[in-house]
């Protein structure tokens, strides 16, 4: 009976992780292509996720690509996008008590030099 309760914790406590997509280059902002040497790679890399709970079975909301995208951008000052990036889809869930899920995108931030010196 010990075995079968460590077996069903293990089972019910796990999670998931989905790589959804490697890009070169992402955003959800307007990128003004024309000036493109003005654009600058950032020296470090950001990270944005968009988080939702699921209470007993209700779920709170669905958790947004675009969002978590959007966080990350705005991280850096004067980002239009994200490039050599990731998309990951995660979450765990305790049946009938609670759960989260959420998308995490990751990159390094694209800088447009003429919106850093507005």
């Amino acid at each position: 009976m010990k075995r079968f309760m460590v077996v069903m914790c293990i089972v019910l406590l796990t999670g998931c992780s989905t790589r959804l997509v490697d890009f070169t280059l992402i955003s959800s902002k307007n990128v003004e292509l024309s000036h493109g040497e003005l654009l600058k790679r950032g020296s470090q890399r950001v990270y944005g996720e968009d988080r939702k709970s699921m209470i007993i079975i209700i779920p709170t909301g669905e958790p947004s690509v675009k969002e978590a995208m959007d966080r990350a951008i705005e991280k850096t000052p004067g980002a239009v996008g994200l490039v050599d990036g990731v998309v990951t889809h995660k979450g765990w869930y305790i049946p009938y008590i609670y759960g989260e899920f959420w998308y995490e995108v990751e990159g390094t931030p694209l800088i447009d030099s003429v919106l850093l010196k507005q």
